[in-house]
Protein backbone atom coordinates (compact mmCIF):
# COMPACT_ATOMS: atom_id res chain seq x y z
CA UNK A 1 0.00 0.00 0.00
CA UNK A 2 1.50 2.85 -1.05
CA UNK A 3 1.39 5.80 1.71
CA UNK A 4 1.77 9.01 -0.81
CA UNK A 5 0.09 9.64 -4.43
CA UNK A 6 1.78 9.39 -6.94
CA UNK A 7 2.35 12.72 -9.26
CA UNK A 8 1.48 11.09 -11.94
CA UNK A 9 -2.05 9.56 -10.46
CA UNK A 10 -4.33 11.92 -11.55
CA UNK A 11 -8.37 12.20 -12.35
CA UNK A 12 -9.38 13.96 -15.64
CA UNK A 13 -12.83 15.31 -15.69
CA UNK A 14 -15.49 16.14 -18.33
CA UNK A 15 -18.62 17.74 -17.79
CA UNK A 16 -21.43 19.98 -18.51
CA UNK A 17 -23.72 22.32 -17.10
CA UNK A 18 -26.77 21.85 -18.41
CA UNK A 19 -29.77 24.03 -18.15
CA UNK A 20 -33.27 23.10 -19.20
CA UNK A 21 -35.92 25.28 -21.71
CA UNK A 22 -36.95 28.07 -19.42
CA UNK A 23 -34.05 27.66 -17.08
CA UNK A 24 -36.30 25.86 -14.73
CA UNK A 25 -33.35 23.40 -14.43
CA UNK A 26 -29.82 23.19 -13.92
CA UNK A 27 -27.77 19.87 -13.81
CA UNK A 28 -24.47 18.77 -13.83
CA UNK A 29 -23.14 15.90 -15.55
CA UNK A 30 -19.39 14.53 -15.33
CA UNK A 31 -17.55 11.52 -16.11
CA UNK A 32 -14.06 10.87 -14.53
CA UNK A 33 -11.23 9.11 -16.02
CA UNK A 34 -8.09 7.88 -15.17
CA UNK A 35 -6.23 8.64 -18.14
CA UNK A 36 -5.61 11.41 -20.26
CA UNK A 37 -8.70 12.30 -22.32
CA UNK A 38 -8.84 11.69 -25.70
CA UNK A 39 -11.06 11.74 -28.82
CA UNK A 40 -12.85 9.02 -27.64
CA UNK A 41 -13.96 9.71 -24.29
CA UNK A 42 -15.29 13.10 -25.39
CA UNK A 43 -17.43 11.31 -27.92
CA UNK A 44 -18.67 8.98 -24.86
CA UNK A 45 -19.64 12.01 -23.21
CA UNK A 46 -21.65 13.43 -25.49
CA UNK A 47 -23.69 10.32 -26.57
CA UNK A 48 -24.54 10.31 -23.15
CA UNK A 49 -25.74 13.55 -23.12
CA UNK A 50 -27.40 12.92 -25.99
CA UNK A 51 -29.48 9.64 -25.06
CA UNK A 52 -30.19 11.89 -21.78
CA UNK A 53 -31.63 15.21 -23.20
CA UNK A 54 -33.88 15.00 -25.85
CA UNK A 55 -34.52 18.27 -28.27
CA UNK A 56 -31.60 20.11 -29.94
CA UNK A 57 -28.38 20.74 -27.72
CA UNK A 58 -26.04 24.06 -27.60
CA UNK A 59 -22.75 23.23 -26.34
CA UNK A 60 -20.31 25.90 -25.49
CA UNK A 61 -16.77 25.00 -25.09
CA UNK A 62 -13.39 26.09 -25.47
CA UNK A 63 -10.80 25.69 -28.57
CA UNK A 64 -9.05 22.75 -26.72
CA UNK A 65 -7.61 20.41 -29.47
CA UNK A 66 -9.84 17.89 -27.49
CA UNK A 67 -12.95 18.99 -28.83
CA UNK A 68 -11.35 19.54 -32.52
CA UNK A 69 -10.08 15.66 -32.63
CA UNK A 70 -11.21 14.42 -36.04
CA UNK A 71 -13.40 11.61 -34.68
CA UNK A 72 -14.86 14.27 -32.56
CA UNK A 73 -16.14 16.58 -35.32
CA UNK A 74 -17.16 13.69 -37.35
CA UNK A 75 -19.37 12.57 -34.58
CA UNK A 76 -20.56 16.11 -34.36
CA UNK A 77 -21.01 16.40 -38.38
CA UNK A 78 -23.63 13.30 -38.04
CA UNK A 79 -25.87 14.91 -35.01
CA UNK A 80 -27.40 17.42 -36.25
CA UNK A 81 -29.47 18.50 -32.71
CA UNK A 82 -26.29 19.56 -31.44
CA UNK A 83 -24.88 22.84 -32.35
CA UNK A 84 -21.36 24.07 -30.63
CA UNK A 85 -19.84 27.90 -29.97
CA UNK A 86 -16.25 28.06 -29.65
CA UNK A 87 -15.56 30.45 -26.37
CA UNK A 88 -11.84 32.21 -27.42
CA UNK A 89 -8.74 30.19 -26.89
CA UNK A 90 -7.36 30.51 -22.96
CA UNK A 91 -10.32 32.08 -21.61
CA UNK A 92 -11.42 29.91 -19.19
CA UNK A 93 -13.09 32.66 -17.28
CA UNK A 94 -15.97 32.68 -20.09
CA UNK A 95 -16.43 28.54 -19.01
CA UNK A 96 -19.07 27.94 -16.79
CA UNK A 97 -18.01 24.39 -15.92
CA UNK A 98 -14.16 25.97 -15.18
CA UNK A 99 -16.00 28.09 -12.48
CA UNK A 100 -17.28 24.12 -11.28
CA UNK A 101 -14.05 23.27 -11.57
CA UNK A 102 -13.04 25.53 -9.51
CA UNK A 103 -15.07 25.01 -6.76
CA UNK A 104 -14.15 21.05 -6.72
CA UNK A 105 -10.61 22.44 -6.33
CA UNK A 106 -11.37 24.92 -3.34
CA UNK A 107 -13.43 21.46 -1.86
CA UNK A 108 -10.24 19.16 -2.28
CA UNK A 109 -7.98 21.75 -1.41
CA UNK A 110 -7.31 20.88 2.57
CA UNK A 111 -7.45 16.85 1.64
CA UNK A 112 -4.16 14.84 1.26
CA UNK A 113 -5.53 11.17 -0.44
CA UNK A 114 -2.82 8.92 -0.03
CA UNK A 115 -4.02 6.65 -3.29
CA UNK A 116 -6.58 7.27 -6.54
CA UNK A 117 -9.06 5.96 -4.71
CA UNK A 118 -9.24 8.45 -2.29
CA UNK A 119 -8.59 11.22 -4.87
CA UNK A 120 -11.79 9.97 -6.42
CA UNK A 121 -13.70 9.69 -3.55
CA UNK A 122 -12.77 13.36 -2.43
CA UNK A 123 -13.29 14.64 -5.80
CA UNK A 124 -16.49 13.08 -6.47
CA UNK A 125 -17.50 14.12 -2.88
CA UNK A 126 -17.41 17.84 -4.05
CA UNK A 127 -19.12 16.93 -7.31
CA UNK A 128 -21.77 15.22 -5.14
CA UNK A 129 -21.96 18.85 -3.24
CA UNK A 130 -22.03 21.12 -6.10
CA UNK A 131 -24.47 18.65 -7.21
CA UNK A 132 -26.82 19.29 -4.19
CA UNK A 133 -26.98 22.75 -4.69
CA UNK A 134 -28.66 24.71 -7.63
CA UNK A 135 -26.98 27.72 -6.23
CA UNK A 136 -23.73 26.39 -6.56
CA UNK A 137 -24.55 25.27 -10.34
CA UNK A 138 -25.49 28.60 -11.33
CA UNK A 139 -22.34 30.14 -9.77
CA UNK A 140 -21.01 29.15 -12.68
CA UNK A 141 -22.92 31.13 -15.21
CA UNK A 142 -22.77 33.63 -12.71
CA UNK A 143 -18.69 33.98 -12.30
CA UNK A 144 -18.42 34.23 -16.13
CA UNK A 145 -20.91 36.80 -16.28
CA UNK A 146 -22.73 34.89 -19.02
CA UNK A 147 -26.29 36.01 -19.83
CA UNK A 148 -28.61 33.45 -20.91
Amino acid sequence: MRTSLSHRERLNLIGALWVSTGKRKIKLSVHAHRRTLRGEEVITFLQALLRRIHGPLVFVWDQHPIHRRREVKKFLAQHTRVHIYEFPTSAPELNPVEWIWQQVDDFTASTAPRNRHELRANVMAGIARIRRSSRRQWAGFTGAQLNL
